[in-house]
């Protein structure tokens, strides 16, 4: 009797196992990285755009332009590899600091073909930069790379280039994110300009926590001022140090820059904080 119970229980048994072994998977799959998931499947998609370059030959395009990157965008790690990008993907600002990979520049003979990647630092706002669904004014250090060594020239002077691009991961080198403070930030008012963030390189929303709350679930949301900027305009003291929280536009992934932003912080100045996404 125990015998015949047994094999009229082993199919249920072994469907209990294949159930459970299924479901094993699927949440495997759902717990790799998103991010990583997400940007490596979009840096396969590519799309046509039109390019061109801007500021001196060998320059960064801008002093900073409309994300608020300043000096920075001729230091390392963005070394001058920037770009003004059309509306459809400046996105009010919140493309700024996404990351794009511009190859395939293959119409014109002085193209090099090597791919080159770029940094949206800036907002083009009319002329070629209107036409199409996208358009990359690149500084001309960026517009120069593509060029077959010795022909930079001859490409600089073609005017409007056709081109490939795809979304990639931003990468620089595990360096961390830094925080640049407003010259105009005071006790009340807090605003600060958040500076290389890897994988996604863009955010969806910033939200800042004071040492003097009692849980830390309480959390303040920022405003976007513009670009790459992002304020807190408090009505009253706020209570250093800070600590920053960070959501990617592209795969929502958080972060937190924990008290960040110390004691005794001053306008104008960068802090750099111990975390980054990748």
């Amino acid at each position: 009797m125990a015998s015949l119970q047994y094999f009229s229980l082993a199919p249920n048994f072994i469907l209990v196992v294949i159930v459970v072994l299924i479901s094993g998977m699927f949440k495997l799959s759902f717990c790799l990285n998103p991010k990583q998931l997400n940007l490596s499947k979009v840096a396969t998609h590519w799309s046509s755009a039109g390019a061109t370059w801007y500021g001196s030959p060998d320059g960064a395009g801008s002093d900073g332009g409309a994300c608020g990157y300043g000096g920075t965008v001729s230091q390392a790690p963005f070394s001058s590899m920037v770009t003004g990008i059309g509306p459809s993907l400046y996105k009010s600002g919140r493309g700024c600091g996404a990351c794009y990979q511009v190859v395939k520049c293959t119409k014109h003979r002085s193209c090099s073909k090597k791919p080159v990647r770029v940094v949206i630092t800036d907002f083009c706002p009319g002329g070629p930069c209107l036409v199409g669904s996208a358009h990359f004014d690149l500084s001309g250090t960026a517009f120069s790379a593509m060029a077959i060594p010795g022909q930079e020239n001859k490409l600089r002077n073609a005017g409007v280039l056709q081109i490939r691009y795809a979304r990639v991961a931003c990468d620089y080198s595990r360096k961390t994110i830094a925080f640049h403070v407003d010259p105009g930030s005071n006790t009340n008012y807090f605003s600060v300009v958040v500076e290389f963030e890897e994988g996604d390189g863009d955010l969806a929303s910033v939200d800042l926590q004071e040492a003097s709350t009692d849980s830390d679930d309480e959390w303040r949301e920022m405003q976007q001022s513009w670009g790459a900027d992002w304020k807190l305009d408090a009505g009253s003291q706020l209570h250093p140090p800070f600590s920053i929280r960070l959501t990617s536009w592209y795969s929502k992934k958080t972060l937190v820059a924990k008290n960040v932003i110390p004691v005794g912080w001053k306008p104008g100045a960068t802090y750099r904080s111990l975390v980054n996404y990748l």
